[in-house]
């Protein structure tokens, strides 16, 4: 061979080399993130994420993907965006804090992981067969936010042991938790011997009407744990503050943004949650074999700049039992 032929020979194959090598290097996994709301109100949630990930080795832009894809509150859009994930062929599937989301998922693929978030009872709802061993591709969080009316019911009965009349705010377009949410309240209802109203609203507009609606016929509000509500949280706040009605909320976001109490799991613990068992499922660990985690502790918070505006007061030992007071 000559001299020249030689070098160009070397020069190709130099050329060719990082092309395949690098085409060698293992492709880098993507999580699909489905969430029934909108970025804007759940930045802070994404962070918890994250971080649940990166506990179990998983940085975002450096050994792995987020494909994002947000209702935007609407949940007619969530078989297109969970169809879309699928296409994707992402690695997993993640769904926090919907149930309907969750379902959508499990429509969706009954090969890609799916790790959900749900205030029902996942076993009730058909999301998994049991919590300790939950087969199939699904597993997750169950935080048994909408059974928890009850003792909602109670803190408002602490407040103001006058209710006779209180309503429930609930999604019309999330039906699962729209019915557990209602079936929670009634047992409530008759277990205190208070009349309880059901209200629905679906968007902004609704939630307007809704509140309109309520003036005269109840004296205090349970809302209903939901992804829409939590993204409308100030909204609810102010129409609280206007109408003067003690509300009750399912997490502690609705209270930070001027919302009276709430009662529930932390949010932000759950979510960090969902990303330590993406990432373990990323490493290999099957849903099947992951049981379901449930809180292990429920917070109760409460503004008593809020109560103030209500012209509430407070009882020493309501707030004696509160996680925290805001001021």
């Amino acid at each position: 061979m000559k001299r020249r032929q030689f070098i160009t020979l070397l020069g190709g194959a130099a050329a060719v080399w990082p092309l395949t090598a690098h085409a060698q290097q293992p492709a880098m996994p993507v999580i699909g993130y489905l969430h029934a709301s909108s970025p804007e109100t759940n930045a802070h949630l994404v962070a918890a994420f994250r971080k649940g990930l990166s506990e179990t080795g998983y940085v975002e832009g450096r050994n792995v993907a987020i494909e994002f894809r947000w209702a935007q509150d609407d949940l007619s859009r969530l078989p297109e965006l969970a169809a879309d994930l699928v296409r994707r062929e992402v690695a997993v599937i993640v769904t926090p804090a919907s149930t309907t989301a969750a379902k959508t998922a499990k429509s969706a693929t009954s090969t890609i992981p799916i790790v959900f978030s749900a205030g029902a009872d996942p076993v009730q709802v058909g999301l998994v067969d049991s919590f300790n061993r939950p087969g199939g591709n699904v597993t997750g969080l169950a935080f048994i936010n909408v059974e928890l009316g009850a003792k909602r019911l109670e803190f408002l009965l602490d407040l103001r042991p006058d209710i006779s009349r209180f309503g429930l705010l609930v999604n019309s377009q999330n039906k699962v938790a729209t019915d557990s949410a209602i079936k929670d309240a009634s047992s409530a209802s008759a277990t205190s011997g208070r009349l309880v109203e059901v209200f629905a609203a679906a968007t902004a507009r609704e939630i307007d009407t809704a509140f309109d609606t309520m003036e005269k016929r109840i004296e205090a509000l349970v809302v209903m744990p939901d992804p829409m509500f939590t993204n409308r949280r100030v909204q609810l706040a102010i129409h609280a503050a206007r109408h003067m009605l003690p509300v009750v909320y399912p997490l502690r976001e609705f209270v930070e943004a001027g919302g009276l109490m709430s009662y529930g799991a932390n949010n932000l613990e759950r979510n960090r949650q969902i990303g330590i068992y993406a990432g373990r499922i990323l490493k290999g660990e099957k849903p099947a074999d992951m049981p379901i985690q449930r809180p292990t502790k429920f917070e109760y918070v409460v503004n008593l700049q809020t109560a103030r505006i209500l012209g509430l007061i407070v009882p020493p030992s309501l707030l004696a039992r509160a996680d925290e007071v805001i001021e």
